[in-house]
């Protein structure tokens, strides 16, 4: 799939070494147009793509569009339809913790590996591999696709990412521009709400005037504006001091750079 060299394990059994693909894993069929929806860290740089089917036929493939915060990407195969079988989409949040759960992967080079575990818990936060931004509402479970445990976004999210990259090529996401602190931290201060940490002056929220966190001359820390709603206006309420005051803020498109 790829053009630099290739990595090479040792089978367990027959002791052989063995080349596997740099970026090969898991994949699944969207729809009966040829989307395939894949990790965006198995085609990041990649300059030749190939998507293998159920039935071990092989197909070019091209990016249709990728959302490398949610570590998601749309491909185009020129299969026949009737060799196109789109995955039954599901509903995330009616998942619960304890539910069984199966993983299909692609390990090593392994095509169709199964193995299955437990959802241990949902609506967690992590980081993107890709741009370090949170990606929120994540579900963990312990099924091992890699010797590690795994988290992956919501269906309920993906669709959404998809639907976009199929339509528009690119994820239009509206953003505040904010750094916040973590709902642990927030809540020992006997408040309810989203604190700013950070505005960057030229996002959004930095130019509407929204307080980050900061400390005085003196060392003291000093807490910035405490967001405690956002209406469809996008007027943002917020707790600053002792008082609340509402602040016109217009959101812009997120790219890379903000």
């Amino acid at each position: 799939m790829w053009d630099p060299p290739l990595p090479s394990w040792q089978d367990a059994f027959t002791l052989d070494v063995l080349e596997v693909p740099q970026g090969s894993g898991s994949s699944f069929v969207w729809d009966k147009d040829g989307h395939v929806v894949t990790n965006y860290r198995l085609i990041r740089g990649a300059s030749d793509l190939k998507v293998t089917l159920a039935d071990q036929t092989t197909y070019d493939a091209k990016v249709v569009g990728f959302d490398q915060d949610k570590d998601v990407a749309v491909l185009r195969v020129g299969a026949p339809k009737d060799k196109l079988r789109p995955i039954p989409v599901g509903v995330s949040a009616d998942l619960l913790v304890g539910q069984k759960v199966y993983a299909i992967d692609n390990p090593f080079g392994l095509d169709h590996t199964l193995t299955t575990g437990f959802i241990s818990c949902l609506r967690r936060e992590i980081s993107s591999a890709a741009t370090g931004r949170p990606i929120q509402d994540v579900i963990k479970t312990d099924a091992a696709i890699n010797p590690v445990d795994t988290a992956t976004i919501t269906t309920d999210l993906v669709s959404g990412i998809v639907d976009q990259l199929v339509k528009f090529v690119k994820v239009t996401r509206p953003i505040l521009g904010i750094k916040f602190a973590p709902y642990q931290s927030v809540e020992q201060l006997v408040v309810t709400g989203v604190l700013v940490l950070d505005t960057p002056p030229n996002g959004p929220a930095g130019k509407a005037g929204l307080l980050p966190t900061k400390y005085d001359a003196y060392g003291r820390l000093v807490l910035g504006d405490i967001i405690t709603s956002v209406n469809e206006k996008v007027t943002v309420e917020v707790l600053r001091g002792d008082h609340k005051e509402k602040i016109p803020v217009v959101l812009k498109l997120k790219s890379d750079e903000s």
